[in-house]
């Protein structure tokens, strides 16, 4: 599933682990330091691309799933303790949600996702995730112009 992505194989084949799942997606960062989906869609093996991290789902065998997702989020940050180029941990911050919008919309992401702590891993779509976008931000600007081309 990564093998198009070479900088991620190796940060994922240098931990400390016999085995483990990450939840995460391939990027590839602009300039300044923003994911820019332009950059890896649509291409086979990309160089540059980096695995952003957000939730660690099985370690050494352990099914991590059941943890609440700030158990597990600790446990990815301890994983990934040791930088490597090809991993990057999508940081958690705590707060004012709205504030934390707001800033993110100010520096140009695509949006938050707020996940209600206490909760267990479920994939896909979950009433304990909320996910807002900036609608100022290239990448959702793109797939709104691609919703009305269909």
């Amino acid at each position: 599933m990564l093998d198009g992505f070479p900088l991620a194989v190796a940060a994922i084949e240098a931990l400390p682990v016999r085995s483990c799942v990450i939840d995460g997606e391939a990027i590839v960062c602009g300039d300044d330091g923003l994911a820019v989906f332009d950059l890896i869609r649509g291409h086979g093996t990309n160089a540059r691309a980096v695995l952003c991290a957000f939730d660690l789902l099985e370690v050494n065998g352990e099914d991590t799933r059941g943890e609440p997702i700030e158990e597990r989020k600790r446990r990815l940050a301890g994983l990934l303790r040791l930088r490597h180029e090809g991993i990057a941990l999508n940081e958690h911050f705590g707060g004012d949600g709205a504030i934390i919008y707001k800033h993110a919309c100010a520096l140009g992401c695509e949006g938050v996702v707020s996940k209600r702590l206490g909760t267990p891993y479920r994939a896909g779509r979950s009433p304990h995730w909320l996910k807002i976008k900036n609608p100022a931000a290239p990448a959702v600007r793109r797939l709104d112009e691609e919703d009305w081309s269909s």
